[in-house]
C-alpha cells in the first residue's frame, strides 16, 4: 500500500488523483471530488497532502474522526446519492498519517448536495445546469455497465434469500461492524447498489447485478438464456474432453463450482515464502476466476470457458475492450467492466482490487509454471496460465507418481514407496529399528498423499498412540523431512523444502 500510494505522490494530480489537506477536518470540496470520480472514471483520493504533492499530514487525534465521518457521509443520501460503501485507509509516510480512499466508476450518475459534479484533467466541475453534458453522462454509463440495466418487474421474491445471508456472513467476517449486519435482505440489496433509478427515464428496479448475485437460476435462465460458464480439461481426449462442468447459476456459486474444478484437476506444488506455505494454485486461480466472472460482458451471447490442457490453462470471456492489446503488469488502466458486481466481490473477500490481483497473478504465476501469464485484451479477454511441469498425483492403484500436467499422460514416472524408503533410510539413524523405519515410511506417505496431517488425523488413519505419533513427527522433523505450520489444536505436519526437493529428483 506504502508503495501505491508512493507512486500516486509521484504522479501528482490529474483526472484519476486528488490531494486534500484535511488536516484538522475535511476541505468542503472532499465530496465534490468523490462524486466526480464516481461519475468518471474513478480514482485515488488522499488526504493530508497538499496540492503540490507534499505530504503534511493530518493531526494524529483527528485521522480516526476523518475516517469514520468520510464512511457516515458516504452512506448518507444527503451528502451523496445514490450512496456508496467504500473503507478509508490510513496510511503511515515516514511518520506522518494521511487517509487514503480508492473510488471506483460507477455505473450509476451520483450528486452530492444535490449537484452533480464530473471530472477532467483541470479538477472537479459542475454539470448539474448543462442538461447537454449530464444527458451524455446518463448515455455514458448506461452504455458502459450492463450490470446496471433496470428490470422493473423484480422482486424480492426473485431472489435467494440463503445467498443474501451468505453474503452477510462473509462480509461481517471479514469486515466487523460491517453494516450489512443488521440490513434486513431489501435493505442489503438497496446498499450494494442492486437497485436504482433512471431519472432521466423514470423507471427504478432491481439490476441485472442483482440478478447475476443473487436470483435464482430460473430468474437468470430466463433474462440470459444463453449464459454460462464451460469448464473443460482436454489432455488425452483434445478433440472432445477428459472431464467438462457447465455452470449456469448465480455468480457467487460460480466462484466456488469453479475452483473445486480447478483444485480437482490441477497441482498445488509445495512452495515456501518466509518459511509459511503458499498455496499458489489457490492464489492465482482465485483472481483468475473472480475476474473472468465479473469483467465480463452479459448481454453477448458467447459463454465463457476455462480449457485445462496439458501445458497451460487458457480461459475466454466476451469483452468491452478499453485498451486492446496484452496487458503489462508495470503499466496498465484498471477499468472494471462491472463495478457493481466487483465491490460485492471485495466485500466478501472474493476479489481484490483490480490491479493488485492482476499483479499478485503475475508474481505467482511464474512460480507456478513454465512462463509468466498472459493477459489479452480484446472483444474476447483472453487469459492464460501456465501450469507446472511435474506434480504428484494419486492413481485408481492408490500409488503416487510423478507426471507431467495430468495424471492420464502416457508418459509417466512411477513415485511408490520405495522413493519415500529410499529417503528415509538415508537420513535416519542407523540405531533406530526396522519397525520404526517402517513406521515413519507410512506416515509419511500419509503426509504426501493428503497434503498435511494433524496429529489426530495421523493417529487415527494410522491406528497410533499420541505418545508414538509424537516421537515419530520429532524423528521426521530432525532430519528435515517435515515441519509444522498453524495453530497447535488446527495445523498440520507438512513436508518440508528439502523432502520436496529429493522427491522432485527421483
Amino acid at each position: 500500500m506504502i508503495e501505491q500510494v508512493q507512486q500516486i505522490l509521484k504522479e501528482g494530480e490529474g483526472i484519476t488523483v486528488e490531494f486534500k489537506t484535511s488536516r484538522y477536518e475535511l476541505n468542503k470540496n472532499t465530496f465534490e471530488s468523490i462524486c466526480a470520480f464516481l461519475n468518471r472514471k474513478g480514482g485515488h483520493l488522499l488526504l493530508g497532502v497538499t496540492d503540490s504533492g507534499t505530504v503534511e499530514g493530518i493531526e494524529e487525534k483527528k485521522v480516526q474522526l476523518l475516517v469514520d465521518r468520510l464512511i457516515s457521509l458516504m452512506n448518507n443520501p444527503q451528502k451523496l446519492s445514490p450512496t456508496v460503501y467504500l473503507i478509508p485507509e490510513i496510511v503511515d509516510l515516514d511518520g506522518k498519517k494521511i487517509i487514503y480512499l480508492h473510488i471506483p466508476e460507477s455505473s450509476q450518475v451520483h450528486s452530492t448536495a444535490g449537484k452533480i459534479f464530473d471530472r477532467n484533467s483541470d479538477g472537479d466541475f459542475n454539470v448539474t445546469g448543462n442538461h447537454s453534458l449530464v444527458e451524455h453522462l446518463y448515455l455514458r454509463k448506461a452504455n458502459n455497465f450492463t450490470e446496471s440495466g433496470i428490470y422493473k418487474f423484480l422482486s424480492l421474491e426473485d431472489f435467494r434469500p440463503d445467498l443474501i445471508a451468505r453474503v452477510r456472513k462473509l462480509a461481517s467476517v471479514r469486515t466487523s461492524g460491517h453494516p450489512w449486519e443488521s440490513m434486513n435482505d431489501e435493505e442489503l440489496l438497496r446498499s450494494a447498489k442492486l437497485y436504482r433509478k433512471d431519472f432521466k427515464t423514470g423507471e427504478e428496479g432491481f439490476i441485472l447485478a442483482a440478478v447475476l448475485l443473487f436470483g435464482k437460476d430460473e430468474i437468470i435462465q430466463n433474462i440470459l438464456p444463453a449464459y454460462k460458464t464451460d469448464a473443460l480439461v482436454r489432455i488425452v481426449n483434445t478433440d472432445r474432453y477428459d472431464d467438462r462442468l457447465e455452470v449456469r447459476t448465480n455468480l457467487i456459486e460460480s466462484y466456488d463450482l469453479l475452483m473445486d474444478f480447478i483444485r480437482k484437476h490441477l497441482p498445488d506444488p509445495f512452495y515456501l515464502e518466509n518459511d509459511q506455505r503458499i498455496n499458489l494454485r489457490d492464489k492465482i486461480f482465485r483472481e483468475v476466476i473472480a475476474n473472468t466472472l465479473v469483467h465480463r460482458e452479459f448481454l453477448n451471447s458467447f459463454p465463457s470457458r476455462l480449457v485445462i490442457e496439458k501445458e497451460k490453462v487458457t480461459i475466454e470471456n466476451w469483452n468491452k475492450p478499453y485498451i486492446p492489446g496484452i496487458i503489462n503488469p508495470d503499466n496498465f488502466y484498471t477499468h472494471p467492466k462491472n463495478p457493481i458486481v466487483l465491490e460485492l466481490f471485495k466485500q466478501i473477500g472474493r476479489a481484490d482490487e483490480l490491479g493488485s490481483g492482476v499483479r499478485n497473478v503475475f508474481k505467482y504465476g511464474k512460480l507456478y509454471g513454465k512462463s509468466e501469464p498472459v493477459f489479452k485484451e480484446g472483444d474476447i479477454f483472453t487469459t492464460i496460465i501456465s501450469i507446472p511441469n511435474k506434480y504428484i498425483f494419486r492413481d485408481e492403484g492408490g500409488d503416487y507418481r510423478v507426471t507431467g500436467s495430468h495424471a492420464a499422460l502416457e508418459k509417466e514416472d512411477k513415485f511408490d514407496a520405495d522413493t519415500v524408503n529410499d529417503a528415509v533410510n538415508d537420513a535416519v539413524n542407523d540405531a533406530v529399528n526396522d519397525a520404526v523405519k517402517d513406521r515413519l515410511k507410512t506416515e509419511l506417505m500419509e503426509i504426501i498423499k493428503n497434503e498435511g496431517l494433524s496429529l489426530p488425523q495421523l493417529m487415527k488413519d494410522l491406528s497410533v498412540k499420541r505418545a508414538t505419533a509424537q516421537r515419530d513427527m520429532k524423528i521426521l522433523r530432525d532430519i528435515g523431512f517435515i515441519h509444522f505450520l498453524g495453530a497447535p489444536k488446527t495445523g498440520k505436519y507438512m513436508i518440508t523444502k528439502k523432502l520436496a526437493q529429493i522427491l522432485k529428483k527421483s
